[in-house]
């Protein structure tokens, strides 16, 4: 199921797309300005973002800027209906789509399905510090250089890089595991591969300080 990140605040509008687009399939979380919609991006991978331009906290035009700086997240616009200089703006500036209030849940539906198509078929890129991982190509660049993992350590990488400064559990690593890739992997086998992973990410692999160890917990990419 797709996560799509409400930055709205508007509380009558919040409730309306909420139980609409939960209706139709989406996990949607929600937040009214820009430092916490910033937190949340970073603490977790969304599928989509709609973005109103007037906000309880900072200006919809900034936030674009912040979130595009950090990862490439499709974006929709939510705008007045009389505002014409922000819709040409937003699409200057490279947003996907917007559409104007009060709009149509259909047609919203319809905008949000059209982008995250367009975004199925180009590369979504990754990026943790001096990491960068391009999921299209399958490329892990560290300071604009290849690092070559093989298929299960990639994996492993992409989980930790969707979940910036989240503690994983092994549990749910081995279940993420089987998610994406259908194999049933044991707890050695994940011990194995963390360690390998370590040594071709790491400076130095004994002292992480990408993929760091709370013991009895789990692990955690970054602080």
């Amino acid at each position: 199921m797709k996560k799509i990140l409400l930055v709205e605040d508007d509380i009558d509008i919040v409730k309306h797309l909420i139980s609409f687009l939960e209706n139709e399939g989406f996990f949607v979380y929600h937040t009214d300005g820009q430092t916490k919609a910033m937190d949340m991006i970073e603490n977790q991978y969304f599928d989509l973002i709609l973005l109103d331009l007037s906000l309880k906290e900072g200006h919809g035009f900034s936030l674009y800027h912040q979130i595009k700086s950090y990862q490439d997240i499709p974006i929709i616009f939510l705008t007045a209906s009389n505002d014409e200089y922000s819709v040409v703006t937003g699409l200057n500036l490279g947003a996907d789509d917007y559409i104007s209030k009060p709009f149509r849940p259909r047609e919203l539906l319809s905008r949000i399905s059209n982008v995250l198509k367009r975004y199925q078929r180009q590369d979504i890129v990754f990026k943790y510090q001096d990491i960068k991982l391009n999921t299209l190509t399958g490329q892990v660049l560290k300071n604009n250089q290849e690092i070559i993992l093989s298929a299960l350590e990639y994996k492993l990488l992409l989980i930790f890089i969707s979940h910036p400064h989240q503690l994983l559990s092994r549990d749910f690593l081995l279940d993420e595991i089987w998610n994406i890739t259908g194999e049933d992997v044991t707890d050695n086998t994940l011990s194995v591969y963390m360690k390998r992973l370590r040594q071709k990410i790491e400076d130095d692999p004994k002292n992480p300080c990408y993929i760091k160890t709370l013991r009895g917990l789990g692990y955690k990419l970054g602080d």
